[in-house]
């Protein structure tokens, strides 16, 4: 009897234990819009993430506890600090490897990842978060976004606040300046340049310059002919020393040596990660070109 009633007894304290205990309450999806419109919906805040583009790796360092980033891909390589992440190829995409990790969100941009990826990523309950940038503003609202994604809003908005000051100092240098003509390539045989629809061009306005490609082409990054470019006659040349640009591209497009830019001994050598990320490095960027448009 005494052990009947002792176990009655521990029933009713647990029982009553159970009732006193407040309820958890589930957490409520979050549903995204991405930059190109494409909803998502996540059962809870992010809280393990990485990015398929090295511009987005550099945004989650800058403003994320570097905990929550779990894996880099192999162009990642800034900050020194992601090279102690796991590696996952984003190309083509390890989707086993992803799977792994367990990703709540994978950040991108648009035209790294394509869209047959994301959905296939989505299908196994993997979502893809795209970001899109056509101007230096358009990356600090980015930073911004994967604060508010993340929840953290604080850090990203000293992050922007601070980046904003240091282009209106920059820009607020040059504004009666004469307008430079700069042509940018990318590559030689064919002649690949950053066209007027990149963040390049709106760098360069930023610095009281201009592109040297006016002309809106389909592609943000064109192949022009030689004869173009002799119309374009850039005041400067960006793409590689004096030396490289003789070997691989006036060797193979001699007449072009009659560009200002050659004439004038204006070609530079920029860094290819700055000039091509959409990144918090952006500002120095501008500097870095700063200082070639007015040693």
């Amino acid at each position: 009897m005494r052990r009947a009633r002792f176990i009655l007894h521990t029933i009713l304290c647990l029982l009553l234990l159970s009732c006193s205990q407040p309820e958890r309450q589930p957490q409520e999806a979050l549903v995204l819009t991405d930059d190109l419109g494409r909803e998502l919906t996540l059962q809870k805040k992010p809280e393990r993430v990485f990015a398929f583009a090295s511009s987005m790796t550099e945004m989650l360092y800058a403003v994320l506890d570097t905990s929550t980033i779990i894996a880099r891909t192999p162009t990642d390589d800034y900050p020194e600090a992601v090279y102690r992440k796991p590696l996952v190829s984003n190309y083509p995409v390890d989707y086993e490897q992803v799977l792994v990790l367990k990703p709540d969100l994978i950040f991108t941009v648009e035209g790294i990842t394509p869209l047959e990826v994301a959905e296939r990523l989505q299908q196994l309950g993997v979502p893809v978060y795209y970001q899109k940038y056509r101007t230096v503003e358009d990356i600090f609202t980015g930073i911004e976004d994967i604060g508010r994604i993340m929840g953290r809003e604080q850090q990203s908005r000293q992050l922007t606040d601070s980046l904003r000051q240091e282009v209106a100092s920059i820009k607020a240098r040059h504004q009666k300046d004469e307008p430079q003509r700069v042509l940018a390539i990318t590559w030689s045989d064919p002649i690949y340049v950053y066209g007027q629809n990149t963040i390049f061009t709106d760098k360069l306005r930023i610095l009281g310059a201009e592109n040297a490609v006016q002309e809106v082409f389909e592609q943000p990054y064109p192949a022009l002919t030689r004869e173009y470019v002799l119309k374009l006659n850039p005041d400067v040349l960006l793409g590689g020393t004096k030396e490289e640009l003789e070997e691989r591209f006036f060797s193979l497009y001699p007449e072009l040596r009659r560009i200002k830019a050659y004439q004038h001994n204006r070609l530079y050598k920029p860094d290819d990660n700055l000039m091509s990320r959409p990144s918090p490095r952006v500002v120095e960027s501008l500097r870095e070109l700063e200082g070639f448009l007015y040693p």
